[in-house]
């Protein structure tokens, strides 16, 4: 993972105004930025340059933002990826957020915050580097880099937010986790969801990992306050 300050960039973007102005004002930063005006395009450059951080606009010719994240996501689980999008409908930005994007900024922004947001996202990954690769229990086996999970030897889909949830609670465990705190770190602090989001989430994954889930020994419920995953 490079520097901060230096990392790569690709904005894929296909308004002329917004990447051209995006290139220069992330080179004025000290990024290295690559630019594509259409997701063919910008799918090519991502797998052949592997950039450190990918902003994506949703409304992109050849092919859509939502088939690009879904697509770099398939082989890449551990890039960045920020969202810049006219489109703020909730259901847009829950969309992108679980084909596995990282934020999701509405048009307009302001270039200050969109800076703000990449040195978060680029922090992250960095931190992500340093941490466990695999988490393996009983007959579970949690891949984090390759955001997979097994359990007895057979491979279970998740979600993108599914895991997310799943990987926070086990890099956690031990620790009562709120749901304010769950919700900020796997949604996002301005998802607008509630606590029964969560919940529903808990029951899923439980249906997975637990042996039996109405009397689960992994991811256990606080009363009042959250849940956390069993030591």
């Amino acid at each position: 993972m490079n520097d901060p300050v230096s990392a790569r960039i690709l904005v894929i973007e296909d308004d002329p105004a917004i990447r051209l102005g995006l290139q220069k004002t992330l080179g004025f930063e000290g990024y290295d930025v690559l630019g594509a005006e259409d997701g063919e395009t910008g799918l090519e450059i991502a797998f052949s340059n592997r950039p450190d951080l990918i902003i994506l606009d949703l409304m992109l010719p050849r092919l859509n933002g939502y088939e690009v994240c879904r697509t770099i996501r398939k082989h890449d689980p551990a890039i960045p990826i920020l969202i810049i999008s006219a489109k703020d409908q909730e259901i847009d930005k829950i969309m992108g957020l679980d084909l596995g994007a990282d934020d999701y900024i509405t048009k307009p922004f302001s270039t200050r915050e969109l800076a703000a947001r990449i040195k978060a996202a680029l922090r992250r990954s960095r931190a992500h580097e340093h941490e466990e690769k695999t988490y393996e229990r009983g007959g579970m086996c949690v891949d984090f880099a390759g955001q997979t999970l097994t359990v007895d030897g057979r491979q279970l889909e998740l979600s993108t937010r599914e895991f997310r949830l799943l990987s926070y609670l086990i890099r956690n465990r031990g620790r009562v986790l709120s749901r304010d705190q769950i919700l900020n770190h796997v949604w996002g602090y301005d998802y607008e969801g509630t606590a029964r989001t969560i919940d529903n989430f808990i029951t899923k994954l439980r249906s997975k990992i637990e042996g039996d889930p109405t009397a689960p020994e992994l991811i256990l419920t606080v009363r009042g306050v959250g849940y956390k995953f069993a030591e």
